[in-house]
C-alpha cells in the first residue's frame, strides 16, 4: 500500500486544489496536539457519492459540538466534495472531510486560532477481508469502554473520541480478532470501534443498542430503514453482555464496515443468517441505485 503521504493527486484544501503531497499543516498545530478536529467518512458508490447531505450535517453538527465554526456552507462543502472526486476520477472509494485549529495559538484556549478545512478521496475496497464478510468477523470485548455522555461531546464525529478506538482495535488485532466490541459506561453493549452494532434474536427481529453515548450511524438509520421496510421489527434497546448467548446471528453497520456479519463474539457463537444476507444485499442495490436504474 502507497503511505497517504506519498500518494498521487489533488486535495481540496481551504477553497483550493493543491497537489496531495503538498498538503500540509505545522507539527505546532492546536489540532493535532489538542485533539481540536472533527472529520467525515463518506463512500463512493459508481462515482456518487452516498448519504452526501446527511454526512455534511453531521460534520457541521460535530463542528458546533466542538466550538469550531467552519468557514464554508454547507452547500460550498457539498459541492467541494463532488469536485474532488470528479478531479481524482474516484468510482468506487471514500472521502474524508474535515476541519481542525490551526497553530496560531497553542495551549488548551484557542479562541483566536484559524479554521482550516481539507476534503481528499482516494478508492478503497472492503473494510474487511472480503472472505470475513462471507464468514463473519470475530470480536473479542474491549476493556476501553465508551465515556458517560456528561463526560465528552459524544454525538459528534471528533478526533479525540477515537484514541479508544484505536487502542481496541490494536489489542483486538493482536489477539486474533478482526474487531472489538465496545461497552458503554454502565456496562452495556454499545458498538464495535468503527461501526455500530446489530443482533438477530431466534425469531427474525433486531436488536440494537440506542446511541445515547455513541453515534447514531448513517449506515445503522438506513439499515433501520430497509428493514421496517421488510416488515422486520427492530428493538432499540439497553442490551446486556449477558444477552449475547440469546442471540443467533450479529453484524455491523458503518460507512467503512457496510453491513458485515459477524460470526464470534468471545465465545459466543453467530450465523450468517439469511436475514443478515438480505439486508446486505438490499443495502448493496440502494447505494448503487444508479448503477441498477
Amino acid at each position: 500500500m502507497i503511505p497517504y503521504d506519498k500518494r498521487e493527486g489533488k486535495i481540496w484544501f481551504n477553497n483550493e486544489l493543491i497537489n496531495w503531497q503538498e498538503a500540509k499543516l505545522h507539527v505546532i498545530s492546536h489540532g493535532l496536539h489538542y485533539a481540536s478536529l472533527v472529520f467525515e467518512g463518506l463512500r463512493v458508490y459508481d462515482s456518487e457519492i452516498f448519504k452526501l447531505e446527511e454526512h455534511t450535517d453531521r460534520l457541521f453538527h460535530s463542528a458546533k459540538r466542538m466550538d469550531i465554526k467552519i468557514p464554508y456552507s454547507k452547500e460550498e462543502i457539498n459541492n467541494a466534495s463532488k469536485k474532488i472526486v470528479s478531479v481524482q476520477n474516484v468510482q468506487n472509494g471514500y472521502v474524508r472531510p474535515f476541519a481542525w485549529r490551526g497553530s496560531e495559538m497553542m495551549g488548551v484556549s484557542a479562541q483566536k486560532t484559524k479554521i482550516n478545512v481539507a476534503i481528499a478521496t482516494w478508492e478503497w475496497g472492503d473494510y474487511f477481508d472480503p472472505k470475513l464478510k462471507v464468514e463473519g468477523i470475530r470480536l473479542n470485548i474491549s476493556k476501553w469502554r465508551r465515556p458517560a455522555p456528561n463526560s465528552i461531546p459524544w454525538d459528534s464525529k471528533a478526533a479525540g473520541l477515537y484514541m479508544i478506538c484505536t487502542l481496541s482495535k490494536h489489542e483486538a488485532e493482536q489477539l486474533g480478532y478482526s474487531e472489538s466490541l465496545m461497552l458503554d459506561h454502565e456496562g452495556n453493549v454499545a458498538e464495535s470501534t468503527s461501526a455500530n452494532v446489530f443482533f438477530k434474536d431466534k425469531n427474525g427481529e433486531l436488536h440494537t443498542p440506542i446511541p445515547d453515548s455513541f453515534l447514531n450511524g448513517i449506515t445503522r438509520q438506513t439499515v433501520i430503514e430497509i428493514a421496517k421496510s421488510k416488515n422486520i421489527n427492530v428493538h432499540e434497546r439497553k442490551i446486556s453482555p449477558k444477552e449475547l448467548s440469546n442471540f443467533t446471528g450479529c453484524f455491523l453497520t458503518g460507512t467503512a464496515a457496510e453491513i458485515t456479519p459477524v460470526s464470534e463474539i468471545l465465545d459466543h457463537k453467530f450465523k450468517v443468517c439469511d436475514v443478515i444476507i438480505d439486508l446486505s444485499s438490499s443495502y448493496g442495490k440502494l447505494v448503487r441505485k444508479k448503477k441498477a436504474a
